[in-house]
């Protein structure tokens, strides 16, 4: 059986004001690379003015989850650093015992995950 992560990011869809398409295709590309480590891999976009937190909380308990990745768009923006917390904290509190990892690019996901499951 293969280990699950669950990787929680913002939506650029739902961002307004710019372009996401590099952005897409940048989550597609670090997606695909969760299967060349052997690990199954979940999305949970959210957009930061639309209650992310009951999305959050219904993905995490969704699966039994090895691996927790929040991606940068949430944690290095200083704006939503109250976001980040919430985050943290849900996964705390939700998902006891879970690894969490950090990511620097949406093609990297797997890589953040890999350094905490191996």
């Amino acid at each position: 059986m293969m280990e699950r992560v669950l990787v929680i990011g913002l939506d650029p869809v739902r961002i307004p004001g710019w372009d996401p398409a590099p952005v897409v295709a940048a989550i597609e590309r670090g997606q695909a690379r969760f299967a060349e480590h052997g690990l199954e891999a979940d999305l949970c976009l959210v957009a930061p003015d639309d209650a992310p937190e009951a999305a959050i909380v219904e993905a995490l308990a969704a699966e039994d989850y090895a691996c927790v990745v929040v991606g940068g768009g949430i944690r290095k923006h200083e704006p939503l650093l109250e976001l980040f917390e919430t985050v943290v904290n849900l996964i705390h509190r939700y998902a006891p015992g879970v690894e969490i990892a950090f990511n620097s690019t949406p093609e990297d996901t797997a890589d953040a995950a890999m350094r905490r499951l191996r």
